[in-house]
């Protein structure tokens, strides 16, 4: 892709808006970056933009702005069927993600993950058995670092391992995993998406690109990744915990055991598994697969996930109080994420819901809630929705802030109870990003003052 001279506009000021902005600019470009926001809400990411001679157009997308473009570079939280966006199509204005952008700089070998759950952990996972077996790894995408910042320091034997979102998928062309990975669809996103068959779509669009000599690998217990089975250009491999597969990660005598082409071999028995949940040994064992189908030894697998503690704002411990545990999963932005946090417990669960609403549906927490929780804590936007659907299933508490919510359920809990952050919604109401609720909640509970027994009575 030649990009010298030509006028890119860069939509959407995010982390990876800023990043694609600044290597176009690299490339030679002639850069504006458009977003809605003002520019006192965009003071952390104006001043390096304005340094390299990027121009900004801030409050509003202007769609002369749009017009007077060679390319147009879209952020993954930009919509990609705003009206700007199609009137720009219809200019025969290319218009693609930064996702996009980076494949085609991009050198060695990609590995793409994603799923509604699970993409943090396995993709993270997948970069340990690559660089605990010796290889060159890039780790980036949706898990925080920008596909785009990792295309200066990719070489040919490089493998570039992602965590690809729905939101980035929407806008691809030419991406093209050697490995690609669906670890499992549940709705998510139905604010944006409209319908789950949508998001489901999008999902799909990893194995657009594949060829005969590429790998898929999917879900065999989850129904709707599996249906996918007709995209598949490339070799299927499976991961199952329930169930023997041809090809790919299963269980067996509480080993897990990696099958290709008529061959069987044990990888590692689960007693090696540090994450807590089933969701979390269904993450192991597609890492297991995709870093077997990369070549890696089983010794090497093993020893990757032997140590192997899990990642920030995923189920993550964050202090014991007073006998009371508390645990951060400010990454659980979506139902089924909450699902499987309370099925990680076996009850006396405080849970802290809320947050902005996705266009879920909050009912089919009802059943958990009922067996494994002593009350709900809602917090956020979303909290009247929430209380709407899930009334009746526990003891229900508005707290309204993470701050009240974090003291409301540490005076009510008793020893050997959980404080679960595990709110089923996205951040943006009350947070910048999931990250900074997850760090917020954890410099909450740290500043909570145990107390005695005698104090509580």
């Amino acid at each position: 892709m030649e990009l010298k001279n030509k006028r890119v506009l860069v939509v959407g000021l995010g982390r990876s808006g800023v990043a694609a902005a600044i290597f176009l600019q690299q490339q030679g470009a002639r850069v504006t970056v458009s977003d809605t926001r003002t520019e006192a809400e965009l003071q952390k990411e104006i001043p390096a933009l304005l340094d390299r001679g990027i121009s900004l157009e801030t409050g509003r997308h202007a769609e002369r702005t749009f017009r007077d473009q060679d390319l147009i570079v879209v952020s993954p939280g930009v919509p990609s069927d705003q009206p700007q966006l199609q009137h720009a199509r219809t200019l025969g204005i290319p218009v693609i993600g930064e996702v996009e952008l980076a494949c085609r700089f991009l050198q060695g070998k990609i590995i793409a993950i994603t799923g509604s759950n699970g993409k943090t952990t396995t993709t993270t996972l997948v970069g340990e058995i690559l660089g605990k077996s010796g290889r060159k790894t890039l780790v980036g995408g949706n898990i925080g670092t920008p596909v785009i910042s990792l295309a200066g320091q990719s070489s040919p034997d490089s493998f570039v391992v992602l965590e690809i979102s729905s939101f980035q998928l929407e806008t691809i062309q030419q991406f093209r995993p050697w490995i690609a990975a669906i670890l499992n669809i549940t709705p998510d996103h139905l604010d944006r998406h409209g319908t789950f068959q949508a998001y489901v779509d999008a999902k799909a669009r990893i194995f657009e690109n594949q060829q005969a000599s590429d790998f898929a690998v999917l879900n065999a217990d989850d129904p709707t990744s599996a249906g996918l089975k007709s995209k598949l250009k490339g070799a299927s491999y499976w991961f199952s915990r329930k169930q023997g597969v041809e090809n790919g990660a299963c269980l067996k005598n509480d080993q897990i055991v990696f099958l290709s082409n008529g061959q069987e071999t044990e990888v590692l028995p689960v007693s090696d598994i540090h994450l807590k949940g089933a969701h979390n040994l269904e993450n192991v064992l597609a890492a297991v697969c995709v870093g077997m189908i990369a070549g890696c030894e089983p010794q090497q697998v093993r020893k990757a996930v032997a140590e192997f503690r899990g990642v920030e704002h995923r189920l993550e411990p964050v202090a014991t109080l007073n006998g009371v545990s508390f645990y951060n999963d400010s990454k659980a932005t979506n139902v089924d994420a909450t699902i499987k946090a309370l099925e990680s417990f076996p009850g006396n669960i405080h849970i802290i819901l809320g947050g902005k609403d996705k266009g879920s549906d909050y009912t089919v927490l009802n059943s958990l809630l009922r067996s494994r929780t002593k009350a709900a804590y809602l917090i956020g936007a979303a909290a009247e929705k929430i209380k709407s659907h899930i009334q009746g299933s526990t003891q229900l508490i508005y707290s309204g802030t993470l701050d009240r919510a974090v003291r409301q359920a540490f005076e009510a809990a008793a020893p050997g109870d959980v404080v679960l952050l595990a709110p089923a919604c996205a951040s943006f109401d009350q947070f910048e990003n999931y990250e900074q609720r997850g760090r917020i909640f954890k410099e909450l509970v740290h500043a909570l003052t145990p107390v005695t027994t005698g104090e509580r009575a």
